[in-house]
């Protein structure tokens, strides 16, 4: 019997050697006569271990060769400090920070020799939004909160669990531009509903926007605000793409889009090409919905905050917006051309001042909130958006990150190995969201506490307590300077009062 269990598996393993030799045959020979690749052609076989390498190369690098703080768009160390929040394990380390203090650009607070006391300590206010120019404002309290993310681009279970953590945590959840979904409902929590320029989820059979969609969206009481996208950060002069992989038929049920192809939005809302159209917009969908009103943009330069704020100072205060969400260069999204991701835009870094100081000089800053977008994801940013000025922060990436996220960068691919941007049954099945809606809230509570954190060490009672003498900026030469001196609030040019728009003199 053993002999021939011997002759089996020799002959076995013969076989097996021929068919690995006819298969390094078959491959030679097809690598030596193709045309497409030179390097296969050149190193027929062997040449693969190239796009092999070049495929996993940034994986190795992420593990094995980057150091904690040289990864790019998020290193280890800040990934790790969001996965720490996420499961609620805390944000102290030992020995000391990796941090380099003089790094041009690190953020340095400043802290006061007399910080608050606990029994001190005041819960941070919430904030109005909309109050005095719409039937139904908007009462906010987190200050974090999710920045938009459209069920298309993220999965079916990300929503789910980003919805139900956004309630337990209490803040809101963007819908992104692709719609209002079933899956932002079940949660219960408060809804700001994105609309971009292709209006998906309140578009007519033309693609026009629908004021009956609007009132229907605007009925449900989870629904407290709405947000009209003239761009983002990561593609700033271009509209949203959503691959046809990604486009089923649930999908473009609630886009109302066919199904099974390509979804690209225009570049712009057609309706809307310059300031003036930009508020009877604002006006239009604000007496629709009855509900606060914003616009989201990246900032290119200063003559677009300058103009819309002179239109303003003009038409009066109700036409203003209820809010700007202002969203750096640096903003993620899951697709998006490199030119435009690399090269345009400010980032949030010099846009976010400098729309709040054209806010201050066109007297208008108590009446427009302004929310920061861009990289935002740890506590120290965050307290420096709402030094810089911002009312609000959104993260996107940062609760993507929350939910498991190991920044694969593959959103685009609908492989997406951990669930949250792809639309494979097999590959969703990863994330749970009975586990990871937790994990969003512990996110953002988290973030919060760790802000109001920095707040009293700086010697205030609360996180809104915050301005620019309380953040320096690293120079790179071992000195720093005040945030206040970089960016001097600026003098206003204009008085307050509807009825007294006029140049103040000098």
């Amino acid at each position: 019997m053993e002999s021939v269990t011997t002759v089996f598996s020799v002959s076995l393993g013969v076989i097996v050697v021929i068919v690995l030799m006819a298969g390094l045959v078959f491959w030679y020979l097809r690598d030596i006569t193709q045309k497409k690749h030179a390097i296969l052609r050149n190193y027929p076989v062997v040449g693969h271990l190239r796009y092999f390498f070049e495929q996993m190369g940034e994986y190795f690098r992420q593990y094995f060769f980057l150091g904690d703080r040289e990864e790019m768009p998020f290193n280890r160390a800040t990934r790790g400090w969001v996965y720490r929040l996420a499961k609620d394990e805390g944000g102290t380390i030992g020995f000391g920070s990796t941090y380099n203090l003089r790094e041009r650009g690190a953020i340095i607070f400043v802290n006061s020799p007399f910080p608050v006391l606990k029994e001190d300590q005041l819960p941070t206010p919430t904030l109005t939004i909309g109050e005095g120019y719409c039937t139904t404002p908007f009462v906010a309290g987190s200050v974090v909160n999710i920045s938009g993310m459209s069920f298309g681009a993220i999965s079916r279970p990300a929503v789910q669990a980003l919805s139900r953590g956004a309630k337990l945590a209490g803040c809101w959840l963007n819908t992104g531009e692709g719609g209002v979904s079933p899956y932002h409902l079940e949660g219960g929590c408060d809804l700001i509903v994105q609309l971009g320029t292709a209006k998906y989820g309140v578009r007519d059979e033309e693609g026009r926007l629908s004021e009956a969609r609007l009132r229907e969206l605007a009925a449900i009481e989870s629904v407290r605000a709405f947000e009209l996208k003239l761009s983002q950060g990561a593609k700033p002069g271009k509209g949203g793409l959503l691959p046809a992989e990604k486009v089923t038929e649930e999908i473009a049920r609630i886009r109302g889009i066919t199904a099974g192809k390509a979804s690209i939005s225009p570049n712009r809302h057609p309706e809307i090409k310059d300031v003036h159209a930009l508020l009877d917009m604002v006006v239009r969908i604000r007496q629709v919905t009855g509900k606060p009103v914003g616009i989201k943009a990246a900032i290119g330069g200063w003559y677009f905050m300058g103009e819309l704020c002179e239109a303003i100072v003009l038409r009066g205060r109700e036409f203003a917006p209820d809010f700007i969400t202002v969203d750096g260069g640096e903003g993620g999204s899951g697709a998006a051309p490199q030119a435009l991701a690399d090269h345009m835009a400010l980032s949030i870094d010099e846009a976010l001042p400098r729309v709040v100081d054209s806010l201050i000089e066109y007297g208008l800053r108590d009446r427009v909130r302004v929310v920061a977008s861009g990289k935002l994801v740890t506590s120290a940013r965050i307290a420096w958006a709402l030094s810089a000025g911002a009312d609000f922060v959104t993260s996107a990436r940062g609760f993507m990150f929350s939910m498991g996220c190991i920044q694969a960068m593959r959103c685009h691919t609908n492989t997406c190995p951990t669930g949250i941007t792809t639309h494979d049954a097999k590959l969703q099945r990863g994330l749970v969201v009975e586990e990871k809606f937790e994990r969003v809230a512990n996110y953002c509570r988290n973030l919060n506490h760790e802000v109001d954190m920095i707040a009293h060490a700086c010697g205030l009672k609360h996180s809104r307590e915050f301005q620019r003498e309380h953040v320096r900026i690293a120079q790179g030469d071992g000195g720093s300077i005040a945030l206040s001196m970089r960016y001097p609030y600026p003098k206003p040019r204009y008085s307050k009062a509807v009825s007294e728009f006029a140049p103040l003199e000098d």
